[in-house]
């Protein structure tokens, strides 16, 4: 039986990078970022039920990440309507997912991981943490959004120190061989109590 541990964590907080560690040790990472891009994508699962709710969503054949950005923030009614149809899909691409993949530890990273009430399917939950600024400056040095989008999405997710207080380890993303060395510490855990049991 796997051990499903879930990798949590704010915007900016270093996540993907935590998840592709896992990776390199020899876990299993399903990324909910990439499923999302799976169901909007041209003949995706997401894509009927999007156009019948919210058809100016779609552009050549796909649901148009950029156009749900510009109606959420016209309306932002249209988020719950999305999140209605998008959640249960995700749901079943993770479902899907842990029922075939067969490594000894598999690694769901999901950002909204608390705010969905999913910790509930996992044997523990890892977060990833960073300084307020580490973080901001993190976000900001990518480019794709601005500081007024930034703060919209910080508003969205839980407090990080809630996170970090809910969740069975933490990570800080201070440097990267110090994230490295925390992520191969917890699998030694993790490892270990499953040879023992």
């Amino acid at each position: 039986m796997s051990f499903r541990l879930g990798l949590t964590g704010s915007i900016g907080m270093g996540k993907s990078t935590t998840a592709q560690f896992f990776a390199e040790e020899g876990c299993t990472v399903w990324d909910a970022d990439a499923a999302v891009h799976r169901l909007y994508a041209p003949g995706g699962l997401a894509v009927a039920p999007i156009a019948a709710a919210l058809p100016d969503a779609i552009e050549q054949g796909g649901v148009s990440r950029e156009a749900l950005k510009r109606m959420i923030s016209a309306d932002v009614s249209v988020l719950k309507t999305l999140e209605q149809i998008v959640h249960p899909l995700v749901r079943q691409d993770r479902s899907e997912f842990a029922g075939t993949a067969a490594a000894d530890v598999l690694v769901f990273d999901i950002p909204l991981l608390f705010e969905t009430g999913a910790e509930t399917e996992f044997d523990a939950v890892a977060c990833v943490y960073v300084d307020a600024e580490t973080q901001r400056a993190r976000v900001l040095e990518r480019g794709t959004m601005t500081e007024a989008q930034f703060e919209t999405i910080l508003a969205k997710q839980m407090p990080i120190s809630e996170k970090c207080a809910r969740a069975d380890y933490v990570i800080e993303t201070d440097t990267v061989d110090h994230a490295r060395a925390q992520v191969r510490d917890i699998l030694g855990r993790i490892r270990k109590v499953q040879a023992d049991a």
